[in-house]
């Protein structure tokens, strides 16, 4: 499950900006139009992932995967779809790092899971954060990560995570705002926030 994506209603039909539409590869007018082809292709990915040939794969805790499975998500989308990004940006790590980055973060999970180091759900948490933490992609970071987590657990036995989904409506802040708080937590080296929305 990768809800988190709670837009403001007013803010569905915002015009898409020239710089995200000349990254784009259909031609679509407004933050509704694209979250709807977006939701569409990762639910695709997420049904292609959770198949019990790709869970068993030897090959699930790697750079490969990664990219393949990235690639799944958005092409048709976006330009770059399973590519790392190539320019700078004020958050992540710098583009000529990236592929590092993220070979040593799937080496960790895979050494984590392989001594169980932790548990199912933590491992995959820590490894969503981790590669949230590089933002190898111009688009999507967080929901492959999320992604990407769900099929690290899946694959080891664990419940599915949910990402807030299970949240008391009632709760204050939406659940994009308790994300980016639990996130804030890990940098301050508290998981357990992030842990416990990936569960809620």
């Amino acid at each position: 499950m990768i809800p988190i994506e709670d837009v403001p209603a007013q803010e569905a039909n915002v015009p898409i900006g020239p710089e995200e539409r000349s990254r784009l590869l259909p031609s679509l007018s407004t933050r509704a139009q694209l979250d709807e082809i977006e939701r569409l292709k990762i639910n695709a990915a997420r049904v292609w992932a959770m198949r019990s040939a790709v869970l068993q794969r030897d090959d699930l805790i790697t750079e490969s995967f990664a990219r393949d499975l990235h690639r799944r998500m958005f092409s048709g989308i976006w330009r770059g779809a399973g590519r790392y990004r190539t320019t700078e940006r004020s958050q992540g790590w710098e583009a000529s790092r990236i592929a590092e980055g993220v070979r040593m973060f799937l080496d960790d999970a895979e050494g984590w899971i392989r001594f169980s180091t932790y548990a199912p759900h933590e491992a995959a948490v820590r490894l969503h954060y981790r590669l949230v933490a590089i933002q190898p992609w111009s688009n999507g970071n967080g929901r492959h990560a999320r992604l990407f987590a769900d099929i690290v657990a899946a694959s080891q036995g664990g419940e599915p995570l949910t990402w807030g989904s299970r949240s008391d409506p009632a709760m204050p802040g939406s659940a994009r705002g308790r994300y980016l708080a639990a996130i804030r937590a890990a940098d301050a080296g508290r998981m357990a926030p992030l842990l416990e929305f990936a569960r809620s």
